[in-house]
């Protein structure tokens, strides 16, 4: 049974340097993650493939909000953060208080990097990307599931039935 490892950033570093240590290689992604669908379940089993841990950064309340607008997120910070730590794919979870991951990044120094396919290499923040180019991350764009976002479902529960 996966017992749900929601941490705090320094918690992380460590977890992240007890892993280098051991030689294993870390996956990072992140993402505001409101409401869990197939789309990122799909994205978040493939992207776990790639290594040996799939560690999550999930967007504070505050970002969302910044992000998506005042609406959301309908899910804290916490919540999603547990609920993803509570995948068998998942090796844990963290939330960032700020809009970009430059800073962690840097600090954690994945072997690997995920995004969904919705973004490119050019669409990327470009300071996330050059944080993930000075550490050597390897970047992996992974295919989008169409029709599977929080967004297109937020849509569909608040249109008139």
């Amino acid at each position: 049974m996966n017992t749900p490892l929601v941490l705090t950033f320094d918690e992380m570093l460590r977890f992240r340097q007890k892993a280098a240590a051991e030689g294993r290689r870390v996956v990072l992604t992140n993402g505001c993650f409101d409401l869990l669908h197939r789309g990122h379940i799909e994205y978040l089993h493939q992207s776990a493939a790639l290594g040996d841990l799939l560690i999550i950064a999930v967007n504070s309340d505050a970002s969302v909000r910044a992000l998506k607008g005042p609406d959301r997120p309908l899910n804290s910070e916490q919540d999603r953060a547990y609920a993803l730590a509570s995948l068998r794919c998942v090796a844990a979870t963290f939330v960032f208080p700020g809009s970009r991951l430059d800073e962690e990044i840097r600090q954690l120094k994945p072997d690997v990097y995920t995004k969904a396919g919705d973004y490119t290499i050019d669409t990327l923040d470009a300071g996330e990307r050059d944080a993930l180019l000075s550490v050597g991350a390897d970047i992996r764009l992974m295919p989008f599931v169409p029709g599977r976002s929080t967004t297109s479902l937020v849509e569909r529960m608040r249109a008139p039935c």
